[in-house]
């Protein structure tokens, strides 16, 4: 009879640990969040408001910054947590998920995101981000933005396809999961 080791730690332990040294949570290992540069911040904070503007308008999506959201194995046990730089929601799942997890204020997001977003920061190595996006894909989620400054291109990864779309600078981006939302690329970027 072979036993199998159970990866990754108890929903308590996850919450004490990411309070203390934000990570993630990844094949068992914790990963640290390395410090952001202020121009990585700038960018973030500029789709953030962006979409946040959107949402208060149409109501159809929850867009959250630098939360983290896991994976669990059972109810108590994280068997891997992500934390995007910024997660979108559809408005009608955080209401479900809300009502179906009385004490959702009190732990991280235990739903994988429609969206989610990274600013690629002087410090990633590509190949890592690449996997992230795989890893993403694989978690569930639908449609996975990453935004390169120093190229100044947003390159959107579509979970139902292989065709990557690359928006530049001249270029306005857009998400079918979100209508009427288009904003200049340009305009993400720190001058």
């Amino acid at each position: 009879m072979t036993t199998k080791t159970q990866l990754g730690m108890t929903l308590v332990d996850f919450i004490q640990a990411f309070a203390q040294q934000p990570f993630e949570l990844l094949h068992d290992e914790q990963v640290i969040l390395m410090p952001n540069t202020l121009e990585h911040v700038e960018i973030v904070k500029r789709l953030y408001l962006l979409l946040a503007h959107y949402e208060r308008t149409y109501q159809t999506i929850r867009v959250y910054s630098e939360a983290p959201f896991v994976l669990l194995e059972s109810p108590t046990w994280v068997r891997g947590s992500r934390v995007p730089d910024l997660m979108i929601y559809q408005a009608d799942r955080i209401e479900t998920y809300k009502t179906q997890m009385p004490d959702h204020a009190h732990k991280p997001l235990v739903l994988v995101p429609d969206v989610c977003i990274e600013v690629i920061s002087a410090h990633d190595v590509y190949l890592d981000v690449e996997e992230k996006v795989e890893r993403y894909l694989e978690d569930g989620v639908r449609s996975v933005w990453v935004i390169n400054p120093r190229k100044r291109i947003v390159t959107v990864y579509p979970a139902e396809s292989n065709q990557i779309t690359r928006y530049h600078a001249a270029d306005h981006l857009v998400s079918a999961l979100m209508p009427e939302f288009s904003t200049p690329v340009s305009a993400l970027f720190v001058d």
